[in-house]
């Protein structure tokens, strides 16, 4: 081989590495995707809905992180449908907690208290007030950035087969959706009735996805080896007055907590007739369902029930 023939294939090596490096470089979501580990059970992920407090999913993705494992399926509903597309889009645990410390209101009083005190440049970003069809505000601005950071736009695009679980208002039934185009069924499943507008999709009116099916884990495919399910209702305890007795809740408590006592009662009936080999209950008290700004507290009330995640998980997949 003549000199000149050997100096132009060390070049091409050379172009060759440069070029696998940049590519490495531009690509720091896939380095750190969830769960790229050897193949083992296939375990099936429900993330349920509740508000706010569908952040705590996110001390779940960091067990799963944490012990190497990658969920097959995964099914959301309202804010687990939020949750569950970031997840399944590849975002890593750190990117999700990134964009919620972003996004969240560092105040002292959530979004929904700003709108009736007139306080509205906090989060006009991204929720235009009084909607015309239906809801107090419309969520156009914000899917479009969770569509942005998630870099996906349809099911078949996610790196982790995703449904979504939004509720057919007219059929009163309902709606699961795992192909074409995402986040309108996302928009749909967290339509908080009387908050948000309902969403038009594929020729139905959808509502949130609570209102039918609170936790999904029971749409779960019947090949999962396990399935985890996680409930992100809370509880509201009464704070007593002075005078002993339980104060009447105001007008945004009675009409939300009414919402998720409905939802508990549903996910209570499913539990009595199928059970996920986990149920991963955070005990999150008091955190109302637009209290955005307390999401280092949801955190904090979610750890315990994701150490015994962790634990569970541990036995289970024999690692001690």
């Amino acid at each position: 081989m003549s000199r000149l023939s050997c100096d132009h294939q060390r070049r091409r090596i050379l172009q060759m590495a440069s070029a696998a490096t940049l590519l490495s470089l531009l690509r720091p979501a896939a380095a750190s995707t969830p769960g790229r580990s050897e193949p083992g059970p296939r375990i099936g992920l429900a993330l349920g809905s509740g508000g706010v407090r569908g952040l705590a999913h996110l001390s779940v993705f960091e067990v799963l992180e944490e012990l190497g494992v990658r969920p097959c399926c995964i099914a959301g509903s309202s804010i687990g449908a939020i949750m569950g597309a970031l997840y399944a889009a590849g975002l890593s645990t750190a990117q999700i907690r990134a964009a919620i410390e972003a996004l969240a209101l560092r105040t002292d009083e959530g979004w929904a208290r700003a709108l009736f005190k007139g306080n509205w440049t906090r989060w006009l970003q991204f929720f235009r007030p009084f909607g015309d069809d239906g809801g107090l505000v419309e969520a156009d601005a914000f899917i479009e950035h969770l569509a942005d950071l998630a870099g996906v736009r349809r099911f078949e695009a996610l790196e982790i087969p995703l449904q979504v679980v939004a509720t057919d208002y007219w059929q009163r039934s309902p709606a699961v959706f795992d192909a074409g185009e995402l986040w309108p069924a996302v928009q749909g499943s967290m339509a908080v009735p009387g908050l948000f507008s309902p969403v038009s999709h594929q020729e139905r009116v959808l509502v949130d996805g609570g209102l039918t099916n609170p936790v999904p884990y029971d749409i779960l495919p019947d090949d999962c080896d396990i399935t985890i399910a996680v409930d992100v209702l809370g509880a509201r305890v009464p704070e007593d007055g002075d005078t002993g007795v339980a104060p009447k809740p105001s007008y945004l408590d009675n009409s939300f907590n009414t919402f998720q006592i409905m939802q508990s009662a549903i996910l209570q009936e499913k539990l009595r007739r199928q059970q996920p080999d986990f149920l991963v209950s955070p005990e999150i008290r008091n955190v109302q369902m637009l209290d955005f700004h307390r999401f280092e507290e949801i955190f904090d009330q979610a750890r315990p029930a994701a150490e015994r995640l962790r634990e569970g998980l541990r036995a289970r997949l024999g690692g001690g």
